[in-house]
């Protein structure tokens, strides 16, 4: 097969990818064992089987309002997995771990089904930030009784990875892969084998400068749609200024109020006053 030619910027852009980035951590966990691998990790669980992986899931609500999941995956015993990694502190809200955490119900759920019959899902955010502060390598979040201290027991699970961690235990070792740029620094070889092949095999690279101009193109689409959104919002409150503009002059000329009795009449606030004023003597 003829390699494709790339250009020096597209090259160098694979090359920074690490896995705490969304892109790549969607691509390298296309592989079940490597999701496996991970979830086996923070579960502290040997014996787990994941059976199935899907990257880049949309789920919606009945509001249309929609999550795009990094990674969605399903253990043997029908468990649910949501995978997820958040550079900022604010992608890593609580409340929207409890959002991914009630979709996950919402779509696995079926018409007369009984509620015991509900799947267990675990929400695991990773970190980049160390996001409770508290130098722990990862943070279990449970319902709990409150006047037992019991656990609830409800299959919800949501787990904060703290991407920081780097004791010497497997979370440590794979928080240190996940922030490699070099798999020949990794040190899990399965990771380190599929991160390798996205660099620098013919094939994956093709494939990775492939989704990536995909990524680029799809934000330029939505920058140019907000931007049409933005000139639109601004188009509405220029015309809206300008009826105003027109009202006021209406009222001064057709009445003995003056420009400050016309602003209070339509409730312009006192900081627009000078400029619209401007505007209604020009």
């Amino acid at each position: 097969m003829t390699r494709t030619e790339h250009s020096p910027k597209e090259l160098e852009r694979i090359r920074r990818y690490r896995l705490i980035d969304d892109t790549f951590l969607s691509v390298v966990f296309q592989d079940k064992e490597c999701t496996q691998l991970l979830i086996r990790c923070v579960l502290q669980r040997e014996d787990l089987t994941v059976i199935q992986v899907r990257t880049q899931r949309e789920l919606k609500n009945l509001w249309g309002r929609s999550v795009r999941l990094d990674v969605l995956a399903a253990d043997e015993a029908g468990n649910l997995y949501n995978i997820e990694v958040q550079r900022s502190d604010s992608g890593a809200a609580r409340r929207r771990a409890r959002y991914n955490s009630s979709l996950l119900d919402a779509h696995v759920t079926e018409p007369g089904e009984e509620y015991e019959a509900l799947a267990e899902s675990f929400v695991i955010f990773i970190t980049e930030n160390d996001y409770f502060r508290q130098g722990l390598p990862m943070y279990h979040i449970e319902r709990v009784v409150q006047e037992t201290g019991e656990l609830f027991a409800d299959g919800e699970h949501i787990i904060y990875v703290n991407g920081q961690y780097r004791g010497a235990d497997p979370v440590g070792e794979l928080m240190h892969d996940f922030f490699c740029q070099d798999p020949a620094e990794m040190s899990f070889p399965l990771l380190a084998r599929n991160v390798r092949y996205y660099k620098d095999d013919a094939e994956g690279v093709d494939y990775m400068c492939r989704i990536s101009e995909e990524i680029w193109e799809e934000g330029r689409e939505k920058g140019r749609q907000e931007g049409q959104k933005e000139g639109r919002r601004v188009g509405r409150q220029e015309g809206e200024q300008q009826m105003l503009v027109q009202n006021i002059r209406r009222l001064m000329e057709n009445t003995n109020h003056t420009f400050l009795e016309a602003c209070d009449i339509f409730g312009v606030p006192q900081e627009k006053r000078s400029p619209l004023k401007e505007r209604v003597f020009s």
